[in-house]
């Protein structure tokens, strides 16, 4: 799939407070317009998703959590309260009220990033969903109260469309916040990719078309689907889109749930109840599928790789040779590696110390053969090359670089320097017509049987079926 590179940037920096503090006022004053904008004639806000996105911000940015940023958000929000409304001292309860949904909100998120044992992924969708019922609790009992005196509603019925409104608004925007990313790069998008999106919109129209109270979960399907098919954040993106835009219309009765009769506060309670509970859905299934997927390749991980060196396991060696394609005509090198005397380091310095010689060993090797050529721990202190040339003594120049290279590398622990040799058994092959494992095999037996003899003949040598010809050879010359 290709892609088009974008630059990344952040809203806010943990050493740069006056600029915090700016930004959290653009924040609070851009969405209080988009509430005010959707403001129902001498009423409260349609749909105001200031909240929900303060509550994220301070839940996200950490170092945000501090009395005097709270409080410019409040300050901001009497502010503009005080120009574009005639609600006097209401406005302090009215305001506080949003301030303590998006404290109660973020201080619970928080909580749970601080636990040892948090769940996987960006975020916990059941959790989030009972952080938002209750922050919009008790939001709507202080709401109600401090907005009484002016709405023609009595207590109750305002209890219950802050709720309502406070806990939809929440659900949809609250995960879109946490898990929001700007895209390192921009996909350009197959035609299987863009379905899911035709279909969430072919719902959206279908709940215009058709109406009653049932269309509100047109979208469900198209959601899930999108919830498998995309990552978490685009997900939470879609869902916040959708169920603000099903409350819009619902109250515009476009969507029309109540046919031949008026919206009333009991069926707008309703209708953002079902729509929160449907937006939590694909969230849930997202994160499900983002910790299966992360689950999966860390299982693959650990079985295909060594987790101390970082080169290939001895499986995941095999997995390798399988997958890669080779040439026929081609030379297989197959070099089996052992450190020298290296159960003295273990007992001198320790088995921590052991770890790190065995970790820089591996890189130093993996460095010397090449990024081409496969390395795996076979086991212990015993390493696996795996390499593929045209000429056919190549490979065991090769090791020889490596042997050098090794001898000739100091390993630092502690203030102490350390010099370390290893002994390396050779064997080459030419590789045949679908014949890579099973050559691999038996250029492994044979590199064994030529490790055996690097170390018998003295160590920090190596040792292959030519070198043991060369040395006949000259010794049956006069």
């Amino acid at each position: 799939m290709h892609t088009f590179s974008t630059p990344s940037f952040s809203f806010f920096r943990e050493d740069r407070r006056l600029l915090n503090i700016l930004t959290i006022v653009v924040i609070t004053a851009l969405f209080y317009a988009v509430g005010a904008m959707l403001r129902l004639v001498e009423e409260l806000s349609l749909f105001w998703p200031l909240n929900g996105v303060m509550a994220g911000v301070f839940a996200r940015y950490v170092w945000l959590n501090r009395l005097h940023y709270y409080a410019v958000c409040y300050l901001t929000m009497l502010g503009l309260d005080a120009l574009t409304t005639e609600w006097g001292t209401a406005s302090l309860v009215i305001n506080l009220s949003n301030m303590v949904f998006i404290v109660i909100v973020a201080m619970c998120v928080l909580r749970d990033k601080k636990r040892p044992n948090a769940a996987p992924g960006p975020l916990n969708a059941l959790k989030l969903f009972a952080y938002c019922m209750v922050g919009a609790f008790f939001c709507g009992l202080l709401g109600a109260a401090g907005s009484v005196s002016f709405n023609s509603l009595t207590f109750f019925p305002l209890v219950a469309d802050w709720f309502g409104e406070q806990f939809s608004t929440g659900v949809l925007i609250v995960p879109c916040i946490l898990t929001l990313t700007w895209p390192r790069s921009l996909p350009v998008l197959s035609l299987r990719q863009v379905m899911p999106l035709v279909a969430l919109i072919a719902s959206m129209v279908a709940s215009v078309t058709i109406g009653g109270a049932g269309s509100l979960a047109f979208p469900l399907p198209a959601l899930i689907w999108c919830a498998i098919r995309y990552s978490l954040p685009a997900t939470c993106l879609l869902t916040f889109v959708t169920g603000a835009t099903e409350v819009i219309l619902v109250a515009n009765s476009i969507i029309d749930i109540a046919v031949g009769s008026p919206l009333e506060t009991p069926q707008m309670f309703s209708a953002r109840l079902g729509i929160a509970t449907m937006a939590v859905c694909p969230v849930i299934v997202s994160t499900s599928v983002a910790a299966i997927n992360s689950l999966m390749n860390q299982v693959s991980l650990r079985a295909d790789y060594d987790y101390l060196t970082r080169v290939y396991s001895r499986s995941g060696l095999y997995e390798a040779l399988q997958k890669r394609p080779f040439t026929t005509g081609q030379h297989m090198t197959v070099m089996l590696l052992d450190i020298d005397y290296f159960k003295n380091i273990n007992d001198n310095y320790g088995h921590e110390c052991g770890d790190q010689v065995l970790a820089a060993f591996a890189e130093e090797v993996r460095q010397a053969v090449g990024e081409h050529s496969m390395v795996a721990r076979m086991g212990g202190e015993e390493f696996a090359v795996v390499v593929t040339t045209t000429e056919p003594l190549k490979g065991v120049h090769l090791a020889e670089s490596v042997r050098q290279r090794i001898e000739s590398c100091p390993f630092h622990w502690r203030n102490q320097t350390l010099f370390i040799t290893v002994s390396i058994g050779v064997a080459k092959g030419r590789i045949g017509q679908g014949q890579s494992t099973s050559l691999f095999n038996q250029l492994l037996a044979d590199a064994d049987e030529f490790l055996y003899r690097s170390k018998k003949g003295g160590r920090n040598r190596i040792s292959s079926r030519e070198l043991v010809v060369d040395e006949a050879v000259s010794q049956a010359t006069p």
